[in-house]
């Protein structure tokens, strides 16, 4: 301490002396100090009380002199450690955006600075507040503007890619859903919550795209829903949480983030009621997307003929949904859709009559229930299949 205090300690016995109060210089002086002990990881208490041992041994030093001394010490020392927390701020968004889009730079070595063990398997959820588009992936593409709580409208136009899209490090979104304190701000109360139960090693918060993104060890799987109870505290309604599956090193982390957006995009597209979407749950959607030839043929060949009904396809549509959301209740399709059990039974007959399929029938119920989910994916007929 006599390295950092030694000329600020002649001040004081200077002040001692005259009764001056420190100039500009000296108080300078006291901030780099400060600044300093910040660096070596001296604590404050240690600083200010070594401070009050100088001015005791310098004589009676004026209360003025000694208070202006210590608070530019400590100035210094805030400053220094504000500083510090902005570079680890900067270094950890470089690394998110490095690890999520696969960049293997130096990758290991500085997951451990953030207690990354990449040789593990890791699981990444993804939330996205109800303000903001979800990133472009295969699910969810750029063009989507569908927002989460709300009825699909017919008038909707969605575009579908084969490949996954890069989405660019330095992409912005809006960041009105993480409320006034900013999204930075949500995720350091929702790391220092988590690290608080889990441990540092364990858990890696961040922001991306607009969202907040957890990475967190296969094995954790209770951190998960601890992200999830936070982001439902932080969040307004309207959030989603999408969850990857488990995979290993640090390939294993981009997969899980792509799976984890993509369940958000599904949820999206079909209007799923479930706030939190796992990507295991979904498996089938990626399946269906992944021959998109064979997806429209068969949203084609199935749903066409409804093009023909009075009124257009969506009622009927909606009513297909309805009643495989209650696993063929006709009365509890009905309060879904809020008409009568008479207009659903009477639906589905019309249904029946223009495609030739009845959900009654086994076999036809999932030819129909594919294609229906392969027309909301599509985003069919507002999106005309050529």
């Amino acid at each position: 301490m006599d390295d950092l205090l030694g000329g600020r300690l002649r001040a004081l016995r200077e002040a001692a002396a005259t009764g001056r109060p420190p100039g500009r210089e000296e108080l300078e002086e006291c901030r780099a100090a400060g600044a300093r002990a910040a660096e070596r990881g001296i604590p404050v208490r240690v600083l200010v009380d070594a401070a009050l041992a100088g001015a005791e041994s310098a004589g009676p030093v004026p209360l003025a002199a000694l208070r202006r001394t210590v608070s530019a010490l400590m100035e210094g020392y805030e400053n220094a450690q504000r500083s510090a927390l902005r570079r680890e701020a900067a270094a950890r968004r470089e690394f998110v955006d490095d690890l999520l889009q696969g960049r293997a730079d130096r990758i290991a070595e500085r997951a451990e600075q953030f207690g990354l063990r990449l040789a593990e398997t890791y699981v990444v959820a993804v939330a996205r507040p109800a303000a903001v588009t979800p990133p472009a992936t295969p699910a969810t593409p750029a063009t989507t503007t569908r927002p989460a709580t709300t009825t699909r409208p017919a008038t909707t136009t969605r575009s579908l890619t084969s490949a996954h899209p890069a989405t660019p490090a330095t992409a912005t979104r809006p960041a009105g859903g993480f409320g006034a304190s900013g999204p930075e701000a949500v995720a350091r109360r929702v790391e220092e919550a988590l690290v608080g139960r889990f441990g540092s090693h364990n858990v890696l918060v961040a922001v991306r795209d607009g969202m907040l993104v957890c990475v967190v060890p296969g094995s954790l799987a209770v951190a998960v829903g601890e992200f999830t109870h936070h982001v439902r505290q932080a969040f307004a309604p309207g959030w989603r949480v999408g969850v990857g599956r488990a995979h290993r090193g640090p390939g294993g982390v981009v997969t899980s983030y792509r799976e984890a957006a993509d369940a958000i995009g599904f949820g999206d597209r079909l209007d799923l009621r479930a706030p939190v979407l796992k990507a295991a749950d979904l498996l089938v959607f990626p399946v269906l997307l992944r021959d998109r030839a064979a997806i429209e043929d068969l949203v084609t060949t199935v749903l066409s003929p409804l093009l023909d009904a009075r009124g257009g396809p969506e009622n009927l549509l909606a009513t297909l949904e309805a009643v495989f959301a209650s696993q063929g209740n006709q009365t509890a399709a009905a309060r879904r859709l809020g008409v009568s059990t008479r207009a659903v039974t009477y639906r589905l007959e019309r249904i029946r009559r223009l495609t030739g399929f009845s959900p009654d029938d086994p076999t036809q119920r999932f030819t129909l229930e594919t294609a229906v989910l392969g027309a909301r994916l599509l985003d069919w007929p507002a999106n005309p299949l050529v």
